[in-house]
């Protein structure tokens, strides 16, 4: 996983719990000291699971809620720093949703030994899209939470729904 998710997490964990509870999720996930990460680093995945799961442990939060809450600090903070224009060219939540693979595949090609999910996109009907997740890091959590922080960048009342490992429904106002 690339350093720049590490990094979000860790401002938004100093940002929403103290820069102590961010202490505390790295010392209780087994690292003495904080380790240097940069926004292009490989960070391993199973350390950044760890991570998460020390940060569920120490704030007392629920994988779904560290979803939700990592979802909304990027898209609505973090990402509008550092990549503004992949907002700018939708209009829409649908519209962003529907490029994010684009995106990604993109991505893949300018950043060495990067590795984002992809998605495949189906419709039940004309408001109701299924997202499929495919990612061998099984972070379907951080997925839903992040398509709720689209729908609150759009101001669009967006109904998401996980529907297992690898699916999201998501309804379109």
């Amino acid at each position: 996983m690339k350093g720049v998710i590490v990094l979000a997490l860790k401002e938004m964990v100093k940002e929403k719990f103290g820069k102590d509870k961010w202490e505390s999720t790295l010392k209780n996930a087994g690292f003495e000291e904080e380790p240097m990460i940069l926004p292009i680093s490989n960070v391993d995945d199973q350390t950044v699971l760890k991570v998460i799961d020390s940060l569920c442990k120490v704030v007392n939060i629920s994988i779904t809620q560290a979803g939700d809450a990592f979802g909304d600090y990027w898209i609505n903070v973090y990402a509008q720093e550092i990549y503004q224009v992949y907002f700018t060219g939708a209009k829409t939540a649908k519209d962003f949703l529907l490029k994010m693979d684009l995106v990604h595949i993109a991505m893949t090609k300018r950043i060495p030994d990067a590795h984002p999910p992809r998605f495949e996109y189906d419709w039940k009907d004309e408001k109701t899209m299924i997202m499929k997740y495919k990612s061998q890091r099984g972070l379907i959590d951080i997925m839903v939470g992040l398509i709720k922080g689209v729908g609150k960048f759009y101001k669009e009342n967006l109904k998401v729904t996980k529907l297992g490992d690898d699916k999201v429904e998501i309804v379109f106002p």
